[in-house]
């Protein structure tokens, strides 16, 4: 009996320290199917599930279940890095199941030891952490019964129907689809040392078009077509350059992709990632919406609203964020929530 209790104490131990490492969020409001759904499709969205984006990522999926048709019809894919400990893990789920009890959700664990050699400092910390890589190895951490899926950044919001984007016509050979930006000046992704090199510089001689810079926060991805591709060892191929060969590049996971997909990417709307609303990579200042219609907000960069809210300096934009918090706040009403159900 004694070693029963002493086993209690401290499988409760345990769970209280795991339980205090994060905070308490609200269940949302259910959002149920509309009358046109039956025989709606399955829409695969992939996130990842961390203590540091937590808070985002449960706003970004209250915001695509609320605008979403067929809200029961979705189902999402956490990716958590296998270094957590169990106790932190089991936290993540506690808090994604206190906030969306019914979601259809599985949690995949990635091997962060597959990216730790390959990875290298970029101007942001928040950049090399593996689980940022996570996204180039969905086609493996998915089932194969998962042909297409829409990747989804934790630090976003949206306010369309994602139904829309995932029926994005992808053409007979894209792998991936997302907003470009040709405006962009591309060559700035790369450093004097890429461009100097006539072998790696040639990459994009023979694509279909031009290069330009997506932002990698919002893709649709064919897993059917990735993994025929192997585009998965294309990606880690430019990590090897970069850690091995010659410092290529800056931004963390951004580079690789734009070696790869630039020029052969399928066009989405720019109404589909607004981005850039977290400010640049180091002070993370305030931004306006670009021109035009809007279905997606994203805080790339590095001011997060969550952070900006708490401290007491929001951007215009964060109040846009703020209904969508699940964050359970001590003698807080749940009145911002009425304005999301």
């Amino acid at each position: 009996m004694r070693v029963l209790a002493v086993a209690l104490l401290a499988a409760a131990v345990l769970a209280a320290e795991a339980a205090a490492e994060l905070p308490e969020f609200r269940e949302a409001p259910a959002f149920r199917n509309g009358a046109g759904c039956a025989g709606a499709p399955t829409i695969h969205i992939a996130m990842t599930l961390d203590t540091t984006y937590l808070r985002g990522s449960l706003a970004g999926v209250l915001s695509v279940l609320r605008h979403a048709a067929c809200p029961e019809s979705i189902a999402f894919h956490f990716v958590a890095s296998s270094a957590s400990p169990a106790r932190r893990l089991a936290a993540l789920r506690r808090a994604l199941a206190a906030a969306f009890p019914t979601l259809p959700a599985t949690v995949h664990r990635f091997d962060a030891r597959l990216v730790r050699g390959k990875i290298s400092t970029s101007v942001r910390r928040a950049l090399d952490q593996p689980l940022n890589y996570a996204r180039i190895y969905l086609a493996d951490l998915l089932p194969r019964s998962v042909s297409r899926v829409l990747y989804l950044d934790s630090d976003l919001l949206v306010v369309d129907d994602v139904a829309r984007l995932w029926a994005t016509d992808l053409g007979p050979d894209a792998a991936l689809a997302a907003p470009e930006y040709c405006h962009a000046n591309f060559t700035s992704y790369f450093t004097d040392a890429f461009w100097s090199h006539p072998e790696y510089s040639s990459i994009f001689t023979n694509r279909g078009r031009a290069p330009c810079y997506f932002n990698t926060g919002v893709m649709v991805i064919d897993l059917d077509r990735w993994r025929a591709g192997g585009y998965t060892v294309k990606l880690e191929y430019w990590m090897e350059v970069q850690k091995q060969e010659a410092r290529i590049y800056e931004l963390g996971s951004l580079p690789p992709f734009l070696l790869v997909f630039a020029g052969e990417v399928k066009a989405v709307e720019h109404r589909w990632n607004q981005h850039g609303l977290g400010g640049d990579n180091v002070a993370g200042q305030c931004r306006e919406l670009h021109p035009g219609p809007v279905s997606l907000l994203h805080w790339s960069g590095k001011g997060k609203p969550w952070l900006r809210l708490d401290a007491g300096r929001p951007c215009p934009l964060d109040a846009l964020w703020a209904p969508y918090d699940l964050l359970r706040r001590r003698g807080a009403r749940d009145d911002l929530l009425a304005a999301v159900a």
